[in-house]
């Protein structure tokens, strides 16, 4: 019994271990991905030795994170067979990198006004390229029998790449409602409008105009207006994130209209890896591997069981 658990953890470390190489010489396929990605890496570690120093052991798990999150295109070329257009995957290291070492470590959120807005825009373009080249890559399986029109494969782009957005939104509000974070950013307002101030106690919105201060609890906030908790930063995150996903879905609906022929959609569209790139393949078809040494038996696995 000892010796069947511990074959089954041999094995199973032995496929972490092909993963893990597949993974590293599909990092090493394009130069100029691989060079964005050392760049990144080496900034990332080195913010991350800055922030051990200073004690932000919070930072420190962002870095982490970020590291993490930076391997996880090539993993998904790897494990999913799909290659990703270089422009692709090169915008996808840099929205990483954008989005949790200068915005949330280095405070770009604040510092940049528009940091949020040109991501969340990015991330609704992305998005869209993502949930299009899903449908695609089903859409020309010739094991499924379907057939689907380019005007319908950009409106399931669209619809993939709000729903992302939405979904975001719904978890920056639970992180601010039940952890008491601030991942909807207020916005300061002069002017409010709402049914609760009318003095009649009915459905008639009061309006407030040229607000200059506000007092809670006798004490001024210090701001030249009203805080608006959130409700402006989330609706304008979804229209960026709308914005993105329309342009997108345009390229690819003329994309597929013209059969593949937009030298610029393909730079973001993901396709089917072919066989040559296929490295989790070649690397357990590699001598010393189970699947490697059927091969070269000239047996398969189950006929080598069958024999022992």
């Amino acid at each position: 019994m000892k010796k069947k658990k511990q074959q089954k953890q041999d094995t199973e470390l032995t496929r972490g271990q092909r993963m893990w190489k597949a993974v590293k010489m599909e990092l090493h396929q394009h130069k100029s991905s691989f060079t964005v990605y050392l760049i990144l890496r080496a900034l990332v570690i080195l913010v991350m030795i800055r922030q051990i120093f200073n004690q932000n052991y919070e930072n420190v798990f962002l870095c982490a994170l970020t590291l993490l999150l930076l391997i996880i295109p090539s993993f998904i070329q790897v494990n999913f067979k799909i290659e990703l257009p270089t422009t692709l995957e090169i915008i996808v290291l840099l929205f990483i990198f954008s989005a949790e070492i200068l915005g949330e470590i280095n405070e770009f959120y604040i510092i940049i006004p528009f940091w949020d807005t040109m991501l969340h825009t990015l991330n609704g373009f992305l998005a869209a390229a993502i949930g299009f080249s899903l449908v695609v890559l089903l859409n020309d399986d010739e094991r499924v029998a379907i057939r689907l029109s380019p005007f319908f494969l950009a409106l399931v782009a669209f619809c993939f790449s709000m729903t992302i957005g939405v979904i975001w939104e719904f978890f920056e509000f639970g992180m601010d409602m039940f952890f008491g974070l601030d991942m909807q950013k207020d916005t300061v307002i002069h002017t409010i409008s709402s049914v609760a101030l009318d003095p009649a106690g009915g459905n008639r919105p009061y309006m407030i105009h040229n607000i200059t201060s506000t007092v809670v609890n006798g004490e001024s906030l210090g701001i030249s207006g009203y805080l608006d908790i959130g409700l402006l930063d989330t609706m304008e995150d979804l229209l960026v994130n709308f914005i993105g996903a329309l342009v997108f879905s345009v390229i690819g609906f003329f994309y597929v209209k013209h059969r593949g022929k937009g030298h610029f959609a393909s730079r973001f569209i993901p396709r089917r890896k072919k066989r040559e790139n296929d490295y989790l393949a070649m690397v357990e078809h590699e001598p010393g591997t189970a699947a490697g040494s059927a091969a070269t038996s000239g047996s398969s696995p189950e006929t080598n069981a069958e024999h022992a």
